[in-house]
Formats: C-alpha cells, sequence, structure tokens
C-alpha cells in the first residue's frame, strides 16, 4: 500500500466537507469501539454497506514495511505534522453505505471514519484543499455544523462529529446520520433484509461487506449475455478479505433461493477457472493460482473463495522477475 493511497483515504472527507459537534453525542469512541457500533450509524435506506478495520491494516507488518520505504515518505511525515493524525495509530474504522439506485445522478454514498484527532488541526488543511475547488458553505443543523461545497445540499457534505468521528458525503444523508445520533432517524439494523445479511457476513475480517442486488441491474448484465441468464437468480452479494497468521484469504457469497440456479453458476466459473489453468504466462502457470481458488454452492449461495500464505506472492514475483533479470544479464 503506497503512503499517497493512505493519505488519500484519510484526505476523502477532507475533499469532500465538514462539521464542529454538538455535546453529548452517542457515536462511537475511537479506540473502544465496535464494528457494530460504526454500523448504528449507517442509515436505514441504504442498499449496501462496507467496513474497514483501518487499525488492524496499517498494524500489518509489509503495510508499515512499505510505508517506511516509500520514496514519498517525506510528505507523509509532513502531513502527520500538520494535521496530527498518524494514520497508522489514529485511524481505527472507516464504515460506509451506499444507496441501490441504478441510476448514477441518484446514488448517494455516505462515510464514517472513527479516529483520534484534533479539529482545530485538521480544518485548517482540510479548508484549504477544498477552497481550491469551490467556495465553502456552512450550515447548521440541529447543534451541528455541515459544512458543503456549492451545490448545497444536493452535494457533498462533511461534518465533525465529535472528536471520535467524522462523517462526509452527499450532504443529505449526512443529515441522517446526524438524525441517527439525536434519535430521530433509524439506522441500518432496521433494514431487515441488509441487516440479516449483515449477521452472516464475517464481521472479524480487515475489509467486508454486503449489498442488495436490485433485479433490473441482473437484467441489465444478462440481457448481453444469455449464457449467464441463471444471475438473475442473485438477490444480493457479500465479501470480505482478510490477513491472519500471515496467511491472506477472500471470499466472494451471492445469495440466491434458488439452489438449481446457484448450482449451474458454480459450474459456469469452475468450467472457467479449468479453461484459465491451462493458460501460461513467462512460464507461469495460471492454474498455480487458480487451484487455491474453491469454487461452491449451497441451498441459498455460490461462493467463490481463496486462501494462500503471504509467502505464495513472493514466490509468484519470484517467477515473473528471474526471466526479466535473465533477459538482462545477458544483454
Amino acid at each position: 500500500m503506497k503512503k499517497s493511497i493512505v493519505i488519500g483515504v484519510v484526505l476523502i472527507f477532507a475533499l469532500f466537507s465538514f462539521t464542529a459537534c454538538a455535546k453529548k453525542t452517542a457515536a462511537p469512541k475511537a479506540g473502544s469501539a465496535k464494528a457494530d457500533d460504526m454500523l448504528s450509524l449507517i442509515p436505514k435506506d441504504v442498499g449496501g454497506i462496507f467496513f474497514i478495520d483501518f487499525h488492524r491494516v496499517m498494524g500489518i507488518e509489509a503495510v508499515s514495511k512499505a510505508l517506511n520505504e516509500n520514496k514519498d515518505n517525506k510528505e507523509y511525515q509532513e502531513f502527520i505534522e500538520k494535521t496530527g493524525i498518524d494514520p497508522q495509530k489514529d485511524i481505527y474504522f472507516i464504515a460506509g453505505g451506499v444507496s441501490a439506485e441504478m441510476e448514477k445522478s441518484k446514488q448517494k454514498a455516505v462515510v464514517i471514519i472513527n479516529l483520534k484527532y484534533n479539529k482545530d488541526s485538521l480544518f485548517p488543511l482540510v479548508k484549504e484543499k477544498i477552497g481550491k475547488e469551490e467556495e465553502l458553505k456552512e450550515e447548521e443543523y440541529n447543534g451541528f455544523k455541515i459544512y458543503t461545497g456549492q451545490k448545497g445540499e444536493v452535494g457533498p457534505g462533511f461534518c465533525f462529529v465529535d472528536n471520535s468521528n467524522i462523517v462526509a458525503g452527499d450532504a443529505a444523508e449526512v443529515k441522517s446520520v446526524l438524525d441517527i445520533l439525536q434519535k430521530k432517524g433509524e439506522n441500518v439494523f432496521k433494514n431487515e433484509p441488509l441487516s440479516a445479511l449483515i449477521a452472516k457476513t464475517n464481521k472479524e475480517a480487515l475489509l467486508w461487506g454486503t449489498t442488495l442486488i436490485p433485479p433490473e441491474l441482473m437484467d441489465k448484465i444478462t440481457s448481453t449475455n444469455p449464457m449467464l441468464s441463471a444471475l438473475k437468480a442473485l438477490n444480493a452479494t457479500s465479501f470480505y478479505f482478510d490477513y491472519r497468521d500471515e496467511n491472506i484469504m477472500a471470499e466472494i457469497k451471492g445469495m440466491s433461493s434458488d439452489a438449481s440456479k446457484n448450482q449451474e453458476i458454480a459450474d459456469y466459473l469452475n468450467n472457467l477457472k479449468t479453461m484459465g489453468s491451462l493458460m501460461t504466462i513467462q512460464n507461469f502457470n495460471l492454474g498455480e493460482v487458480l487451484d487455491k481458488i474453491e469454487i461452491t454452492s449451497g441451498p441459498d449461495y455460490v461462493r467463490i473463495s481463496i486462501s494462500f500464505p503471504e509467502s505464495f506472492i513472493e514466490e509468484l514475483k519470484a517467477k515473473f522477475t528471474k526471466p526479466e533479470k535473465e533477459a538482462t544479464e545477458k544483454k
């Protein structure tokens, strides 16, 4: 993970807008919050959610090493000095919700960042970044301050909720989060279909999420390829990515109540996997990777999972760099 990506994540909220906070809110406290605490702030009407255990990600030895060895590390340190935020220590969770709208113009999203920070240190930098693009407007909303760009209510907004949480996204969605904090709105756990999916998802993973699939989306996907008609049976998906004991694990699961369609999808994917295993790239057989992928189905799901030791990545890199090295030496 490059430093620029890390800072980019932190500044996502910087590029959207903000808020000073009301006192005595029931928001999750940085350092002691749980995944469910974060999700309890996601509005009920979202169509999907995602969650990142950022603190665990930044604690991985390989990530820490990459940051320290990055050529732009000086800029990274300057960012820490200016904002007082050390991404490796101070950012805990990032949780978000997205709407299920098909049309891009109607799609909305909201992100909640749980971290330790000082508004007085962060705000000047954020204001400087946004000021280069558009005028920053301030709006009072039930004791909170929401900052928005020139588009106002229909555009992006940002709010410093308290010293542990920052909310960013569409201004209307930011207000929905604030309504939940003041017990004036309902959270995603009141969304029965999505709440049921969350309960079945691996919430202990580094990164995970789940979403409901609008039927019209599947219709659009399958209309161009009749061979994918079985996908129409899918009504939701979930995924997770994790790293434990120097092993990398990931899973994508599609939900459907049609067992025969699930089996059909799994068979189709396994056939593609078999064909892919026959391919060779630079003396590397693709089957070495594909053999670690398992595709199965059940009465209510189709699952694609993969698991391999971290050392396997180094082995792959060695196989690709060896031919290049040999070619260079011959010259």
